[in-house]
């Protein structure tokens, strides 16, 4: 895995016009979350040397190289999920790649039910910490001693920084900004009553399908990590009703733009967060 990233990130970096900074990679709905972002080159993932192609419709699979808040970046557009049938190492393969390119911050962001029922549709969760109940994990098997060590730390997994990054971020812009936990499941089964009720009293606030495995290797590989959740509906045990795939992708679209203001506003805050 380690020679096919290498590769990967080789490619990048001789058309690359500039050394980013900065990795971001977008969930469902969210690939315009960056209309900002000045394009200096972009790349289907299908021409990126042992890169993986997305199936899901939302998930545009293009990695494009830019500007936003005034600092250098990667966006992909498009990830990977464990139930198309991608391995967890598979899934992490683009932090990998951003890895090996020499990035040191990630920001990822997702499509999420909400469980706190304090929440709304279109709100935006800042992720202070996660629980792991897909079964999987990308580190399983040989460690790759270069990339991090055997049992990474996950006390800290998003970065204090960052996160108050985004907080005065938002704040600024006059966006609420939620925080809780997001539960990560395997999926792609939405959630029974049974299991709602559960997530809420092992203490989730958001449940989705990705994220988790793209943030241990990330914690692995020594990034620091912001993770961004758009709450697209939110679970109501008392009058459940049936969630609809459609409707889920319109709320997180129709949050993009709010999404893009606390990324671009957090970048723009980024060397003064590094100072600090």
């Amino acid at each position: 895995m380690k020679r096919k990233a290498e590769k990967a990130a080789a490619f990048l970096r001789e058309r690359a016009p500039f050394a980013p900074k900065v990795g971001v990679l977008t969930g469902t709905g969210l690939g315009e979350s960056a209309a900002g972002l000045d394009v200096a080159a972009a790349f289907d993932y299908a021409a990126i040397p042992h890169f993986p192609l997305p199936t899901v419709a939302t998930h545009d699979g293009r990695l494009l190289l830019g500007t936003l808040g005034g600092c250098p970046l990667v966006l992909l557009q498009g990830r990977f999920h464990l139930y198309e049938g991608w391995s967890p190492a598979e899934v992490a393969f683009p932090v990998r790649v951003l890895q090996e390119l020499g990035l040191r911050r990630l920001v990822i962001t997702n499509a999420a039910g909400g469980l706190n029922p304090a929440f709304e549709a279109g709100d935006i969760m800042l992720i202070r910490d996660h629980i792991n109940l897909t079964g999987e994990n990308p580190l399983v098997g040989p460690n790759e001693e270069r990339w991090g060590d055997r049992f990474p730390d996950m006390s800290g997994a998003y970065d204090r920084r960052l996160m108050a990054g985004a907080e005065r971020a938002a704040a600024a812009a006059g966006i609420r900004l939620r925080s809780g936990v997001y539960a990560g499941l395997k999926g792609p089964s939405l959630e029974t009553p049974a299991e709602i009720r559960f997530l809420r009293i092992i203490g989730a606030d958001a449940v989705g399908f990705s994220t988790v495995p793209e943030v241990i290797a990330a914690v692995h590989g020594g990034m620091a990590v912001l993770g961004l959740a758009v709450i697209t509906n939110v679970h109501d045990l008392d009058r459940p009703e049936p969630a609809s795939v459609e409707a889920i992708i319109a709320t997180a679209r129709q949050a993009a733009p709010r999404l893009g203001t606390v990324l671009s506003g957090t970048l723009e805050m980024l060397d003064g967060l590094e100072r600090g």
